[in-house]
């Protein structure tokens, strides 16, 4: 069985007034891969994050990860699985210290303190913030918050890495760093983001969606470099292929 894989067979989604979220989409993730989901606001990117993680369930079509079919009764094992990043770090931490806050999902598994530590101090360490372990959440700086977000994740050693907006309310040197961790995992990882040059820092595959259908799939140069198909979908190049002399887009 391949823990790594996700797919999505003809899914729908509509919420309950009526609201399409996601409409046919069919995609296959494989092991390993690192792949952008954007899409102007309301295309169905924050819903498909919760088909995956049954947060949600479809109203048709099936979803897996692994070769188990996301259910209500398969979520527990799921979701130890995928471990998702939340684009508000506020939300995710939420104990008195940062090693409490990393413990927490160790600890909910029944894990001894000695196991619970080791993973802590693993995750920490992964993240660079093995010096931060005693300090308070809220006493952090936006990026180490992020980065503490993704060890309470990574302490519970997900196969899939699931990330809302990773960068959002970042400082440039912030979002380096972060891009640079990013490309350190080896989890197959599924990131959403309107941060497009980070996209393309940190996947190897591009998916489109637009008012809840899939438009777009391939590689993120040939996608991202596109600035007709890409005014279609409701979105600008990146900033990195402004004045670019390959695909003449101009800046604004």
């Amino acid at each position: 069985m391949s823990h790594h894989r996700v797919e999505m067979r003809k899914v729908s989604y509509i919420y309950p007034d009526g609201t399409t979220g996601i409409s046919d989409v069919s995609m296959l993730l494989r092991h390993g891969e690192s792949v952008g989901i954007i899409g102007a606001n309301g295309a169905g990117k924050s819903t498909l994050l919760m088909l995956l993680l049954g947060i949600l369930f479809p109203a048709a079509g099936e979803v897996l990860v692994g070769d188990v079919h996301v259910t209500p009764k398969t979520v527990s094992s799921i979701r130890q699985r995928v471990g998702l990043v939340m684009q508000q770090a506020d939300d995710q931490l939420f104990m008195t210290t940062v090693y409490d806050d990393v413990a927490f999902g160790p600890r909910n598994e029944g894990l001894n303190e000695q196991e619970v530590a080791e993973k802590v101090k693993a995750a920490l360490e992964t993240v660079g913030l093995a010096h931060l372990g005693g300090r308070a959440p809220y006493k952090l700086s936006g990026g180490e918050k992020k980065s503490a977000s993704i060890a309470t994740v990574l302490a519970m050693e997900p196969d899939v890495l699931l990330m809302d907006e990773p960068t959002a309310g970042l400082d440039p040197q912030a979002r380096r760093r972060l891009i640079r961790l990013l490309n350190r995992f080896t989890h197959t990882k599924i990131i959403t983001s309107h941060d497009l040059d980070m996209i393309m820092d940190t996947c190897d595959r591009v998916l489109v969606l637009k008012d809840g259908e899939l438009v777009g799939d391939g590689a993120p140069l040939a996608l991202l470099s596109n600035s007709t198909q890409m005014e279609e979908w409701g979105l600008e190049l990146p900033l990195s292929l402004m004045n670019c002399p390959n695909c003449g887009a101009q800046k604004k």
